[in-house]
Protein backbone atom coordinates (compact mmCIF):
# COMPACT_ATOMS: atom_id res chain seq x y z
CA UNK A 1 0.00 0.00 0.00
CA UNK A 2 1.49 3.32 -0.69
CA UNK A 3 1.02 6.33 0.97
CA UNK A 4 -1.68 8.12 -0.85
CA UNK A 5 -4.12 4.51 -0.41
CA UNK A 6 -3.44 4.33 3.05
CA UNK A 7 -4.41 8.16 3.65
CA UNK A 8 -7.38 7.36 1.46
CA UNK A 9 -8.19 3.94 3.67
CA UNK A 10 -7.58 6.29 6.62
CA UNK A 11 -10.32 9.11 5.23
CA UNK A 12 -12.76 6.10 4.69
CA UNK A 13 -12.24 4.73 7.71
CA UNK A 14 -13.12 8.04 9.79
CA UNK A 15 -16.18 9.07 7.27
CA UNK A 16 -17.63 5.57 8.66
CA UNK A 17 -17.11 6.46 11.90
CA UNK A 18 -18.83 9.59 11.57
CA UNK A 19 -21.55 8.28 9.99
CA UNK A 20 -22.01 5.84 12.67
CA UNK A 21 -24.80 7.44 15.15
CA UNK A 22 -23.22 8.48 18.49
CA UNK A 23 -23.81 6.32 21.41
CA UNK A 24 -26.33 7.67 24.48
CA UNK A 25 -25.89 8.28 27.78
CA UNK A 26 -28.71 6.14 28.31
CA UNK A 27 -28.64 2.84 27.54
CA UNK A 28 -32.60 1.57 25.64
CA UNK A 29 -34.56 -0.25 28.16
CA UNK A 30 -34.28 -4.01 28.37
CA UNK A 31 -37.28 -6.14 28.74
CA UNK A 32 -36.19 -7.42 32.04
CA UNK A 33 -36.01 -3.77 33.18
CA UNK A 34 -39.37 -3.11 31.50
CA UNK A 35 -40.80 -5.97 33.95
CA UNK A 36 -38.83 -5.77 36.74
CA UNK A 37 -40.15 -2.19 37.09
CA UNK A 38 -44.26 -3.10 36.32
CA UNK A 39 -43.77 -5.80 39.53
CA UNK A 40 -42.84 -2.95 41.61
CA UNK A 41 -45.22 -0.83 40.72
CA UNK A 42 -47.64 -3.66 41.38
CA UNK A 43 -46.24 -4.17 43.96
CA UNK A 44 -46.70 -0.72 45.17
CA UNK A 45 -50.16 -0.55 44.40
CA UNK A 46 -50.83 -3.37 45.94
CA UNK A 47 -49.44 -2.22 49.53
CA UNK A 48 -51.09 0.99 49.10
CA UNK A 49 -54.42 -0.65 48.71
CA UNK A 50 -53.63 -2.72 51.89
CA UNK A 51 -52.65 0.29 53.88
CA UNK A 52 -55.74 2.31 52.94
CA UNK A 53 -57.84 -1.34 53.91
CA UNK A 54 -55.83 -1.13 57.41
CA UNK A 55 -56.53 2.19 57.99
CA UNK A 56 -60.67 1.69 57.32
CA UNK A 57 -60.94 -1.34 59.20
CA UNK A 58 -58.83 0.81 61.98
CA UNK A 59 -61.40 3.53 61.91
CA UNK A 60 -63.92 1.39 61.82
CA UNK A 61 -62.88 -0.12 65.17
CA UNK A 62 -62.36 3.07 66.73
CA UNK A 63 -65.80 4.25 65.87
CA UNK A 64 -67.25 0.25 66.86
CA UNK A 65 -65.30 0.62 70.47
CA UNK A 66 -66.68 4.22 71.33
CA UNK A 67 -70.25 2.96 70.20
CA UNK A 68 -70.26 -0.02 72.59
CA UNK A 69 -68.30 2.46 75.41
CA UNK A 70 -71.31 4.45 74.93
CA UNK A 71 -73.67 1.67 75.54
CA UNK A 72 -71.27 0.35 78.62
CA UNK A 73 -71.78 3.75 80.26
CA UNK A 74 -75.60 3.93 79.95
CA UNK A 75 -76.35 0.30 81.30
CA UNK A 76 -73.22 0.34 83.85
CA UNK A 77 -75.96 0.68 86.57
CA UNK A 78 -78.09 -1.59 85.82
CA UNK A 79 -77.21 -4.52 88.41
CA UNK A 80 -77.70 -1.94 90.73
CA UNK A 81 -80.81 -0.61 89.40
CA UNK A 82 -82.07 -4.03 89.38
CA UNK A 83 -80.87 -4.58 93.71
CA UNK A 84 -82.88 -1.65 94.02
CA UNK A 85 -85.64 -2.87 92.34
CA UNK A 86 -87.09 -4.93 95.58
CA UNK A 87 -86.52 -1.64 97.70
CA UNK A 88 -89.14 -0.04 94.79
CA UNK A 89 -92.05 -2.50 95.30
CA UNK A 90 -91.69 -2.49 99.24
CA UNK A 91 -92.53 1.37 98.77
CA UNK A 92 -95.17 0.54 96.97
CA UNK A 93 -96.77 -1.74 98.81
CA UNK A 94 -96.04 0.40 101.69
CA UNK A 95 -97.26 3.21 100.25
CA UNK A 96 -100.96 1.12 99.09
CA UNK A 97 -101.23 -0.02 102.71
CA UNK A 98 -100.91 3.72 103.84
CA UNK A 99 -103.04 5.16 101.24
CA UNK A 100 -106.11 2.79 102.40
CA UNK A 101 -105.44 3.28 106.10
CA UNK A 102 -106.55 6.36 106.68
CA UNK A 103 -104.71 5.99 110.67
CA UNK A 104 -101.53 8.20 109.98
CA UNK A 105 -101.46 10.90 107.56
CA UNK A 106 -97.99 11.78 108.45
CA UNK A 107 -96.97 8.14 107.84
CA UNK A 108 -98.19 8.19 104.62
CA UNK A 109 -96.96 11.97 103.77
CA UNK A 110 -93.55 10.54 104.75
CA UNK A 111 -93.52 7.33 102.87
CA UNK A 112 -95.06 9.60 100.00
CA UNK A 113 -92.04 11.71 100.20
CA UNK A 114 -89.14 8.87 100.12
CA UNK A 115 -91.09 6.59 97.78
CA UNK A 116 -90.86 10.51 95.20
CA UNK A 117 -87.43 11.13 95.98
CA UNK A 118 -86.73 7.60 95.45
CA UNK A 119 -88.33 7.00 92.07
CA UNK A 120 -87.27 10.44 90.61
CA UNK A 121 -83.53 9.62 91.89
CA UNK A 122 -83.93 6.55 89.69
CA UNK A 123 -85.66 7.71 86.45
CA UNK A 124 -83.01 10.55 86.77
CA UNK A 125 -80.36 7.69 85.92
CA UNK A 126 -83.23 6.23 83.30
CA UNK A 127 -84.97 3.85 84.72
CA UNK A 128 -88.69 4.17 83.69
CA UNK A 129 -91.59 1.78 84.95
CA UNK A 130 -93.17 -0.15 82.21
CA UNK A 131 -97.45 0.80 81.99
CA UNK A 132 -98.85 -2.96 81.97
CA UNK A 133 -102.72 -2.37 82.72
CA UNK A 134 -105.01 -1.89 79.88
CA UNK A 135 -102.45 -3.19 77.76
CA UNK A 136 -101.96 -6.16 75.36
CA UNK A 137 -99.74 -9.23 76.70
CA UNK A 138 -96.20 -9.34 74.51
CA UNK A 139 -94.46 -11.85 76.03
CA UNK A 140 -91.39 -9.61 75.18
CA UNK A 141 -92.67 -7.21 77.51
CA UNK A 142 -94.43 -9.47 79.96
CA UNK A 143 -94.40 -12.22 82.28
CA UNK A 144 -97.58 -13.86 82.58
CA UNK A 145 -98.68 -15.42 85.64
CA UNK A 146 -102.20 -16.31 85.44
CA UNK A 147 -104.80 -15.91 83.04
CA UNK A 148 -108.24 -15.27 84.43
CA UNK A 149 -111.83 -14.88 83.02
CA UNK A 150 -111.70 -11.37 80.70
CA UNK A 151 -114.15 -8.82 82.72
CA UNK A 152 -115.51 -7.62 79.58
CA UNK A 153 -114.56 -8.89 75.79
CA UNK A 154 -112.93 -5.76 74.76
CA UNK A 155 -110.02 -7.19 77.83
CA UNK A 156 -109.59 -10.30 75.78
CA UNK A 157 -105.91 -11.27 75.40
CA UNK A 158 -105.00 -7.54 77.50
CA UNK A 159 -103.55 -7.46 81.02
CA UNK A 160 -106.35 -7.22 83.82
CA UNK A 161 -103.59 -6.99 86.63
CA UNK A 162 -99.97 -6.06 87.28
CA UNK A 163 -98.33 -8.46 90.25
CA UNK A 164 -95.23 -6.62 89.86
CA UNK A 165 -94.12 -4.07 87.72
CA UNK A 166 -91.56 -4.13 84.77
CA UNK A 167 -88.97 -1.54 84.40
CA UNK A 168 -86.57 -0.54 81.56
CA UNK A 169 -83.41 1.35 82.04
CA UNK A 170 -82.30 3.19 79.03
CA UNK A 171 -84.89 1.72 77.07
CA UNK A 172 -83.13 -2.01 78.02
CA UNK A 173 -85.67 -4.15 79.69
CA UNK A 174 -83.97 -4.96 82.78
CA UNK A 175 -86.74 -6.60 84.08
CA UNK A 176 -90.23 -8.15 82.79
CA UNK A 177 -93.48 -7.42 84.29
CA UNK A 178 -95.65 -9.84 86.03
CA UNK A 179 -99.04 -9.65 84.83
CA UNK A 180 -102.28 -11.03 85.19
CA UNK A 181 -103.79 -11.76 81.56
CA UNK A 182 -107.48 -11.75 80.50
CA UNK A 183 -108.89 -15.11 78.57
Amino acid sequence: MDHNEKEGWQEHELEAQENQPMETEQEPEHPAETEQLEALQQEYQELKEKYLRLYAEFDNYKKRTVREKLDLMKTAAQDTMAALLPVLDDFDRAKKSADENDKGDLFREGIGLVYQKLYNTLAQKGLQAMETDGQPFDPELHEAFTEVPAPSEDMKGKIVDTIEKGYTLNDRIIRHAKVVVGK
